[in-house]
């Protein structure tokens, strides 16, 4: 690994990133069916600053937490939780941090917001999919109870991870070793 700058920060912001979304699970408002979390604000800052190579740090999550690693909401874990109501938002957050990520390789402010919107309705998409066929619900009262309660926060967390975006992006262009692609021309 010696020389290989990219690896090195690949494999530094996957561990800190997986301790973000852990501490994300914890800072947690009970909510039924789905508690609301820090946790998406996380994925879409992944997203944000290691493009696609997000994927890596929420799978790696996932699979953590699979195996009895507490980093779920409010210190939950197993494979109980991901076939339990929650699971689907959980396992939503892998294309939330790809689709964010693929648009954060662009240099448009509004493929940067046509990506973290697409990576809220994929969220969306897997979990209301997961709450309905895990508790029987259909797929409106799973929408209703799954999705419309937490819009607001949600908005909040997106705005929040874009203007966030937004001051990474100034850090890229006074440092260009933090774009991947250009660590890995050196």
């Amino acid at each position: 690994m010696r020389g290989d700058h990219n690896r090195a920060l690949i494999i530094a912001e996957t561990a800190a990133f997986i301790g973000l979304i852990s501490i994300g699970s914890w800072i947690s408002i009970p909510f039924l069916p789905v508690p609301i979390t820090l946790q998406t604000l996380f994925v879409l800052l992944a997203g944000i600053v290691m493009r696609r190579y997000a994927v890596i740090p929420v799978t790696l999550l996932i699979l953590f937490g699979a195996m009895n690693l507490p980093v779920f909401h409010n210190g939950t874990s197993g494979i109980g939780v991901l076939l339990g109501p929650t699971g689907g938002y959980i396992i939503g957050f892998i294309p939330a941090a790809l689709l964010t990520g693929l648009a954060y390789e662009r240099d448009e402010k509004s493929v940067h917001i046509a990506g973290i919107i697409a990576a809220e309705v994929s969220l969306y998409s897997l979990g209301v999919g997961w709450l309905s066929f895990s508790t029987g619900m259909s797929l409106l009262q799973a929408t209703i109870l799954g999705v419309l309660p937490f819009i607001p926060g949600d908005i909040v967390k997106a705005y929040a991870a874009y203007t966030i975006g937004e001051r990474v992006g100034k850090l890229d262009r006074i440092n260009p070793v933090r774009n991947h692609e250009e660590a890995v021309s050196r």
